[in-house]
């Protein structure tokens, strides 16, 4: 497999920062759900914290790269075509998931700005976006959490169309961005 997109299957490049992201947001969402098993204040329930904290902003690192990647490739051709409402549903899905994966790690950012919290990134610790402001954060923190909640629902939906593609229209959607396909 090349590391560039061809006309018909995206290239090792894109092909594995896909499904590097997929687990990178996966592990953000379980680090955040699972932290409420443990007490409020505990070793564990802040590590979970801090983990979700450095994984979501290595999300907002790597979509840029995932961007510039995509933007450079190309997107190869789904055959047979699809008819003009689903490309244009797919490119809107695109968009939807690239503001996703861009807004919600930078909510996240500037919530822990404006609760002036340290912000961990793999033992740096990042700049503050803005100064204290314990009312903002409040609202940064229900607009995150929103967002995320609506991340759900878009990665579900995407995964969804993928396999609606590959089992009942029978195109080649799916495969063109599963790893070892020729």
């Amino acid at each position: 497999m090349t590391w560039k997109n061809s006309e018909t299957k995206y290239g090792s490049a894109s092909v594995g920062l896909h499904w590097l992201m997929l687990l990178l947001i996966a592990a953000v969402y379980a680090y955040m759900e699972f932290r409420e098993i443990f007490p409020k204040g505990s070793a564990l329930r802040e590590g979970m914290k801090t983990w979700h904290y450095m994984l979501g902003l290595a999300v907002l690192g790597l979509v840029w790269l995932r961007l510039a990647v995509q933007l450079a490739g190309g997107t190869p051709c789904i055959k047979p075509q699809s008819p003009r409402w689903q490309m244009l549903f797919a490119g809107l899905m695109k968009i939807a998931l690239y503001v996703f994966m861009i807004g919600t790690p930078l909510l996240g950012w500037m919530l822990l700005s404006a609760e002036a919290k340290p912000i961990p990134f793999f033992g740096l610790e990042l700049p503050s976006l803005m100064s204290e402001n314990k009312e903002f954060a409040k609202q940064l923190k229900e607009l995150h959490e929103t967002v995320s909640t609506v991340g759900y629902f878009l990665i579900g939906l995407h995964a969804a169309a993928a396999l609606y593609h590959h089992y009942v229209v029978g195109d080649n959607t799916l495969r063109r961005m599963l790893p070892f396909q020729k």
